[in-house]
């Protein structure tokens, strides 16, 4: 059975990454894990946090852990986040959650960040979509 590799490509020609890596390539026979766009709805169906991206990005964080767990992997098993931040949003607010919740990850993922229109819900401020492959 061939083990997966995860290689960190971060050429030294090019600027040195704060908290994300420019690329990454995986090798191997290993499940790829594709969790779709999660905002901030707890488990009961309400929102957390209107009005307010850092609690806003700390519950849709929740929402990625509890589908990793479930899935057998954890945040060092994430490669890569899409986060779609609505505009006139403060990117360093939900960088801070990402922070209290997580610190700094030995192997940081690649990250996206777009500010959009809006979102599916009025009242979202923030979604996050992330690919993880499962060791």
């Amino acid at each position: 059975m061939c083990m997966a590799e995860i290689n960190y490509i971060n050429p030294s020609d090019m600027a040195a990454p704060q908290g994300y890596s420019h690329a990454i390539s995986v090798t191997g026979n290993r499940t790829t894990l594709y969790i779709g766009g999660q905002n901030a709805v707890d488990g009961k169906g309400r929102l957390v946090g209107k009005d307010n991206l850092k609690e806003q990005t700390g519950q849709v964080l929740d929402n990625i852990e509890k589908i990793l767990r479930d899935a057998g992997a954890n945040i060092e098993s994430i490669v890569k986040f899409n986060i779609y931040l609505l505009q006139g949003q403060n990117p360093q607010e939900g960088f801070l959650a990402f922070q209290s919740k997580w610190g700094y990850l030995r192997h940081s993922p690649v990250i996206t960040v777009l500010f959009v229109a809006g979102l599916g819900n009025p009242d979202w401020l923030v979604e996050i979509d992330a690919i993880a492959v499962i060791p």
